[in-house]
């Protein structure tokens, strides 16, 4: 019997082997795809970046990352619709607001141009696919973990962007975990608008006044780094915890330095790897077959089956 089953599982496995080969599209010279990033400057899309050059060599076509250097939500618009306007073969969109992109995303669709978005979701449009981390559950890690910090109680500032999706998602993942922490509260959420600084000159302000907090969550890249140089350069390194976010060399760092006490990662890499292999796969094989909302396809991928991690 277990004989007859090896038997049967060789011939699914040749068989299915048989029919992706078959089904391997046939790529031009001409194929271009593109990335929309929020604010290439940040580290984070070196290694988003990397991973899209890796697939695209595998597979023969072109592909580029382009954005913003800073975050400007207005700044990104206008590069997805000039991007848009070229009709390349599909479009990645990491969207710094969910609500300015919506509209966007949908007309490059009518026009038979495959959006997938990655790492920042558009849920509500017409994109095909979402590729990126369960920004809930990352909250939720997020809020956990400074529970355990502070011992269930005391006052948390939250560093954040808000109306970006993944981030507000995040930030519903900590409000969640927080309700096993009753004496817990969140007393200030700041908006770094993705910048270091901003993030510095906020927590300063607030280190320096009466309301001082007993602990920080800096919900994406630029607030964990930003929070440690203030506490820092006030000599408090180490004496309020930090939980950042990304594995950025700054966040890594400081955390060597004792000031951030931990982080939840992602895989950027992984995102835009497997986000621009369903792109082509979108582009050779459903073309032409978006027509309305009904249609979507609801595709989640984490970190290409992996969930957040928390690096200490």
């Amino acid at each position: 019997m277990r004989v007859r089953q090896i038997h049967i599982l060789l011939l699914v496995l040749l068989f299915t082997g048989s029919l992706v080969s078959c089904q391997q599209p046939c790529h031009q010279p001409e194929e271009r795809y593109v990335f929309v990033a929020s604010h290439t400057s940040v580290p984070f899309w070196r290694e988003a970046e990397a991973g899209l050059t890796d697939a695209a060599k595998q597979m023969g076509v072109k592909a580029e990352l382009i954005g913003p250097a800073n975050f400007s939500p207005d700044e990104e618009l206008k590069a997805f619709q000039q991007a848009a306007a070229q009709k390349p073969s599909g479009i990645l969109l990491s969207a710094s607001n969910s609500e300015v992109f919506r509209a966007s995303i949908n007309a490059a669709i009518q026009q038979g141009i495959p959006v997938i978005c990655a790492d920042a979701d558009v849920p509500d449009s017409h994109r095909f696919l979402f590729v990126g981390t369960d920004n809930f559950r990352a909250g939720q890690e997020s809020g956990r973990r400074m529970g355990e910090l502070l011992g269930g109680k005391g006052n948390i500032v939250v560093i954040t962007i808000p109306g970006q999706f993944n981030l507000d998602e995040r930030l519903r993942g900590v409000t969640e975990a927080l309700k096993k922490f009753p004496r817990l509260k969140i007393t200030k959420i700041i908006d770094d608008k993705g910048d270091p600084r901003d993030a510095y000159e906020a927590i300063s302000a607030l280190l320096q006044g009466k309301d001082k907090p007993d602990g920080i969550i800096g919900l994406e890249a630029s607030g964990g780094a930003g929070a440690a140089d203030a506490l820092h350069r006030l000599d408090l390194t180490g004496k309020i915890p930090i939980v950042a976010f990304d594995k950025d060399p700054e966040t890594l760092d400081w955390i060597q330095r004792g000031a951030i006490t931990a982080t939840v990662v992602q895989k950027p890499y992984v995102m835009s790897y497997y986000g621009l292999k369903f792109l082509d796969d979108l582009h050779h094989n459903a073309r032409g077959s978006r027509c309305s909302p009904e249609g979507d396809v609801k595709v989640m991928m984490r970190h290409g089956g992996d969930r957040s991690g928390l690096w200490n």
